[in-house]
């Protein structure tokens, strides 16, 4: 995924926030009316004993190999404590992971590009794969995006921001990512993880009938929308 990086004495205080950030190589300006500043999170694996061990550390990050197993063959590390996607999600499947090769079942590494990324807001936002940018960098791409404007549930809520964009590749038809920005965004991005997991088609999502009305059809929508062949907008 493309990191981005705020650059240092770029903060301009007037009507608006404004700040100048570096991603996928390229400078960009954000405007915004505030900034929620995150300090960031650090690995608490000082004073538990690990100077005795062989195990090997990177910024304070305890290093596994794809089964989270460390350079001490019986000491496993899962979740926060490895870096990472630092996500509960996350950490609970590479516990998974982890137990089963400690018990000696065939296991596949985990695939961080199939975990969905949410972000508990209000609006909520969530997505999975690539982005639009991180696509057209790749693949030959198509595009389908719904507004939950089109969508009679979000209009019984009274919560109609937002909407559902789904990127494919022109070539294979594939999925190569999915982004929801609205009502109940952390929940509705499962379907998109399934479709992801067995290597949808947009067609194949807007096969499936979505219950009306519900929040979901905006991903059926959205998958229609990709070939043109939307219908509520």
């Amino acid at each position: 995924m493309t990191s981005t990086k705020i650059l240092p004495n770029t903060l301009v205080r007037g009507e608006n926030l404004t700040i100048t950030v570096e991603t996928g190589g390229k400078m960009e300006q954000l405007i915004a009316e505030k900034m929620l500043v995150s300090v960031g999170r650090l690995p608490n694996t000082e004073d538990i004993g690990l100077s005795n061990t062989a195990i090997e550390l990177d910024k304070g990050f305890i290093q596994t190999n794809p089964y989270y197993q460390t350079k001490e063959s019986h000491i496993y590390a899962i979740g926060d404590v490895t870096g990472g996607m630092q996500l509960a999600h996350v950490a609970a499947r590479e516990g998974i992971k982890a137990v089963e090769h400690l018990a000696g079942r065939s296991v596949t590494p985990l695939d961080y590009n199939l975990v969905p990324r949410c972000i508990y807001t209000r609006p909520e936002a969530a997505s999975i794969g690539l982005t639009e940018d991180e696509a057209k960098a790749e693949y030959e791409i198509k595009v389908g995006k719904m507004p939950f404007q089109a969508v009679g549930k979000a209009l019984v809520y009274g919560d109609t921001e937002g909407f559902a964009k789904i990127i494919a590749e022109k070539k294979t038809n594939d999925i190569l990512g999915v982004q929801l920005f609205g009502p109940h965004a952390t929940d509705l991005i499962s379907e998109a993880a399934l479709a992801r997991l067995l290597d949808a088609a947009p067609w194949e999502v807007a096969e499936a009938i979505h219950p009306h009305p519900t929040l979901s059809e905006v991903l059926g929508e959205a998958a229609l929308a990709v070939d043109g062949r939307a219908i509520h907008i």
